[in-house]
């Protein structure tokens, strides 16, 4: 019985070693996984991190190119309407000089009035529209009024009675605002 008894606890001490080892197995194993594991979460910080400056490089370069493309387009801006305008220019230099040679009041007369219409058509043609006040009631939103004045007329009151000054839209958004004279 002792034999059996010695027997038993030499097997006993067999399962405990084999047990030992598939433990050092197994936490070596888990310890290699857990290290798989470390590399793989590394290499995707350095992936994200990677993306993110190449955003951020990004961002910056598209911040700057349309700071300089508002620029450029500031000061191109003009260059359509002032384009326009050079005709009217070379209209005008051409009837300054008329005026000092002719002595036809009514035809500079007539060359002027042309002169001022060819210049009306080009800028409303680029959107530019003036103010029609008289007789409309006054609105602070687009009419700046100078003065106040008595009006006999009792349905003038609140009323523009006369312009200083005229008030121009540009493409329907006011760019001056019409100084008026309004009855009280």
């Amino acid at each position: 019985m002792e034999d059996k008894n010695v027997q038993e606890s030499e097997n006993l001490d067999q399962l405990q070693d084999m047990q030992d080892q598939n433990t050092d197995i197994n936490t070596e194993s888990d310890a290699d996984e857990k290290d798989l594991q470390i590399i793989k979460l590394q290499e995707q910080v350095e992936e994200l991190k990677d993306k993110y400056l190449r955003q951020v490089a990004d961002y910056d370069n598209l911040r700057k190119r349309t700071a300089r493309e508002r620029l450029e387009t500031m000061q191109t801006a003009g260059k359509d309407v002032i384009s326009s305008l050079l005709v009217v220019l070379d209209d005008s230099e051409r009837a300054e000089k008329q005026l000092q040679v002719s002595e036809d009041v009514e035809e500079m007369r007539q060359g002027v009035l042309l002169v001022f219409n060819k210049l009306r058509a080009t800028l409303q043609s680029r959107g530019l529209k003036p103010m029609e006040v008289l007789g409309a009631e006054f609105n602070p939103d687009m009419h700046e009024a100078i003065t106040e004045v008595p009006t006999p007329d009792e349905n003038m009151k609140g009323k523009i009675v006369a312009e200083v000054e005229k008030g121009y839209l540009l493409n329907d958004k006011i760019i001056r605002f019409a100084k008026v004279v309004v009855g009280k």
